[in-house]
């Protein structure tokens, strides 16, 4: 019925791992005993019965008395951004970091 391919998110190439979603369960059980061992192109596949995803966890409850506490404040150089300081985690935006970046090269 379905097949997605598992991509490399940079490149966007195939990473050599597929799931096929199938009719009924006599069907993906033909596949796999058909193809598990198969080889193609000089490589053998291996298929088998995918696993259920897991449910996502939930998230850890805040306890304690770092919970109450504001987060430190971040760094902040006296002559306002300096090129050899880290940056800051909320600091603002990529597009705005980006924009800092490029302002300092060709200043």
């Amino acid at each position: 019925m379905r097949v997605r391919i598992g991509t490399d998110r940079v490149t966007g190439r195939p990473r050599g791992f597929a799931f096929a979603q199938f009719s009924d369960a006599a069907r993906a059980a033909d596949a796999i005993r058909r193809f598990d061992a198969f080889e193609l192109r000089g490589r053998r596949l291996r298929v088998n019965d995918a696993d259920d995803k897991p449910p996502a966890r939930a998230p850890r409850p805040m306890s304690g008395p770092s919970s109450a506490a504001p987060p430190p404040p971040a760094f902040e150089p006296e002559g306002g951004y300096a090129p050899d300081a880290p940056f800051r985690r909320n600091g603002g935006s990529r597009r705005g970091l980006r924009a800092r970046k490029r302002s300092l090269r060709y200043s």
